[in-house]
């Protein structure tokens, strides 16, 4: 290999390891704190819910926004975790939190949660007032919330399905 390209490949393993430290990072200051509450005066699929009221079940928030390609990837897992365990009491809450300023208009969300069928709740976070109080980085992020309202698990991005439908399963079975 020449120099050129070796010092490349280092360049891009410095980046992967800042990239995996600053993930890590992330991934541990949510983990085991009470989950902030989410505050929104636009709901969409509901009236405004309160954390504290939600004790005794098991709350997804997911932080979203409809142009996201991650996060439309990731939309048939939360939909079916949603349809899967509602019934077990697993509550999904899709925090909108928009990238760009159409993004914003709420008639556009409607439209878009309407024409995807999302039934779950959707708090319109234009202002990142959620996104800030999570202290959340990237679309899309889950965050998934205990019968006590404690944040048991993250996961930033695709992927990892089964490890989150484990924790689901997992804290859904322990007493509230």
């Amino acid at each position: 290999m020449g120099k050129k390209a070796m010092k490349i490949l280092k360049s891009w393993a410095v980046f992967g390891i800042i990239g995996l430290v600053c993930y890590s990072a992330s991934l541990s200051f949510a983990e085991s704190t009470p989950a902030p509450e989410i505050m929104s005066p636009t709901w969409i699929n509901s009236e405004p819910l309160k954390l504290e009221e939600l004790r005794g079940k098991v709350v997804m928030v997911e932080f979203w926004t409809f142009g996201c390609w991650n996060c439309r990837n990731i939309e048939p897992y939360v939909k079916a975790w949603h349809k899967k365990y509602e019934k077990d009491g697993l509550v999904v809450i899709a925090v909108h939190s928009p990238e760009f300023n159409h993004e914003k208009e709420v008639a556009r969300v409607k439209d878009y949660v309407e024409e995807n069928s999302i039934s779950y709740p959707v708090p319109i976070d234009n202002d990142f007032r959620n996104w800030r109080r999570y202290k959340n980085r990237y679309w899309p992020t889950l965050y998934v919330i205990d019968k006590k309202g404690t944040i048991q698990y993250t996961r930033i991005g695709e992927g990892a399905y089964e490890q989150t439908e484990r924790i689901i399963q997992r804290l859904l079975a322990e007493p509230a």
